[in-house]
């Protein structure tokens, strides 16, 4: 069912399906259900509850934490904060879950976060405890001092050993819920955007990566390393659903998120300047992957 609603997004008119709010001549609609044409739709809007960061019991690993920061090794299918239609489960709901004192945010959503994962990432994440150290770890990040590296798995052999990427990234126009490449400087309203990688090794019909940020775009790597025809392994949103290689890996590795882990971070104290690096191991089901490819 089509409803056209311009000032409701589509999620929300979802949700307002879900929640009975939506009457095809006075009856209680169903997402699937197809108009005919001459119905009723009455559409009863009711105001969303304001979304706030609750405390949660939910079990976290600590890389490392002191005064200032805390660095958490964040599993996949975590959002780092509540955001639409999505309240429950966040990383900030965690944190306040174990008492933790974070730094106050423009947006209150956001206590303590200072950069994000992609809610299907894995990997390292940075923290701030006290509003000094969220100014300037988010000087470092704007600054672009602080040192951030992924693993990734795409589809096929790269052609070389190492590259850079540098193309704009802006909303798809057609699909909203992407992003997308273009060439810098030609298209108005995208922000450039710079990813170096270089490769670890091939296996099998993939090969992994190392890749290292210089800009914090939505999406980034995802976007870029689709955008000259080597999309992540598992990403079916950015084209990484295994057309160019044989067989259906996924079939095979029964991976259900991108290959992408955050692995390391390497920052200077926000206190005393003193250099930081963490790493973050593989998770299981990106191992699994690797072990079962080889």
């Amino acid at each position: 069912m089509v409803v056209n609603c311009p000032e409701l997004s589509r999620s929300r008119v979802q949700e307002l399906i879900e929640a009975g709010l939506v009457l095809i001549d006075g009856r209680a609609a169903k997402a699937s259900q197809k108009l005919k044409g001459g119905e009723r739709v009455t559409v009863q809007p009711e105001p969303r509850a304001p979304l706030k960061a609750e405390a949660e019991a939910i079990p976290l690993e600590v890389l490392y934490e002191d005064d200032d920061l805390i660095v958490i090794n964040k599993p996949a299918g975590m959002n780092v904060h509540a955001g639409a239609g999505n309240s429950r489960g966040t990383l900030v709901n965690a944190l306040l879950g174990r008492g933790q004192s974070l730094s106050q945010s423009v947006d209150a959503l956001r206590p303590g976060i200072v950069h994000r994962l992609d809610k299907d990432t894995s990997g390292a994440i940075l923290i701030a405890k006290n509003d000094f150290a969220h100014s300037k770890l988010s000087e470092a990040f704007r600054t672009r001092a602080i040192q951030k590296t992924y693993l990734a798995l795409v589809e096929g052999s790269l052609p070389a050993e190492k590259g850079r990427i540098e193309l704009a990234i802006s909303r798809d126009p057609r699909r909203r819920v992407r992003m997308a490449a273009r060439p810098l400087g030609q298209s108005a309203g995208a922000r450039a955007a710079r990813t170096d990688w270089s490769v670890r090794f091939e296996i099998g019909p993939t090969t992994l990566v190392e890749v290292q940020l210089h800009t914090g775009r939505t999406h980034q790597i995802r976007v870029h390393l689709s955008a000259i025809g080597h999309p992540v392994v598992g990403d079916s949103l950015y084209g990484g659903v295994h057309r160019r290689v044989p067989g259906d890996l996924r079939a095979v590795t029964h991976l259900e998120r991108p290959f992408l882990h955050a692995a390391r971070l390497v920052f200077k104290h926000p206190s005393d300047g003193r250099r930081m690096e963490f790493t973050s191991d593989l998770p299981e089901d990106l191992q699994r992957v690797l072990d079962e490819l080889s």
